[in-house]
């Protein structure tokens, strides 16, 4: 990658994050890091009870990304490139929307001393898609430990997605609405999204697919 060497891809439950990376990986020849959510003993009753399980739950995630950031950091980030299709700060997302005011205090103190100690992505890639569209792909992949989700649920997500990037500032940010493209069915779109990392700059980017800027001069 003559560009960015660490790119995390970021975006709501359903909205294909590991799909693009295992892609920008085969085409960058770059190692992948991929969130473990299936190792998490506690995501099956988290689903059922969230209030009940959202700490524990909560915990392990943040842990577990942690050790993971560590091993890429401690691996020299600078000799391989790797794509990764969780961002660390992700886990505050969560954090924020599961977490009562007292548990989310807790988190904080912990969160705040481990973000210091892991390594920050070149490029950020925030994945967005509208709520019907996830659902249906959600469904379509029919994971177990996703069956309890709910509409409101993913829409309450959605909407801490979009707030925290809206103010994310840390690293280059690229924005893509993947609701009407298909980098997985569709090459032409993939290879555009290649060409827009490819030339990346700081700041936030917004992808646009080439027939929708066609469709635009209509």
């Amino acid at each position: 990658m003559g560009r960015a060497k660490y790119i995390s891809v970021e975006g709501p439950i359903g909205v294909g994050k590991t799909s693009l990376a295992h892609m920008l990986a085969d085409r960058f020849e770059a190692r992948t890091i991929l969130e473990r959510y299936s190792s998490n003993p506690f995501l099956n009753d988290f689903y059922s009870d969230r209030k009940r399980f959202a700490f524990q739950t909560q915990l392990f995630f943040l842990v577990n990304r942690f050790q993971q950031q560590s091993e890429l950091k401690q691996r020299d980030l600078f000799k391989r490139s790797a794509i990764s299709d969780y961002m660390f700060a992700k886990d505050k997302i969560f954090a924020q929307i599961n977490l009562s005011d007292d548990e989310m205090a807790l988190y904080n103190q912990i969160f705040n001393i481990l973000d210091t100690k892991t390594p920050k992505p070149d490029l950020v890639i925030f994945l967005q898609a509208e709520l019907d569209v996830l659902m249906q792909r959600i469904k379509s992949r029919n994971h177990p430990y996703e069956k309890g989700l709910t509409q409101e649920y993913l829409k309450r997500l959605i909407k801490a997605y979009n707030d925290f990037f809206f103010y994310y500032n840390d690293t280059p940010l690229l924005i893509i609405n993947t609701s009407e493209i298909d980098f997985v069915n569709r090459p032409d779109d993939f290879e555009n999204l290649v060409k827009e990392i490819l030339h990346s700059r700081r700041g936030t980017q917004y992808y646009v697919p080439i027939s929708s800027k066609e469709q635009q001069k209509m």
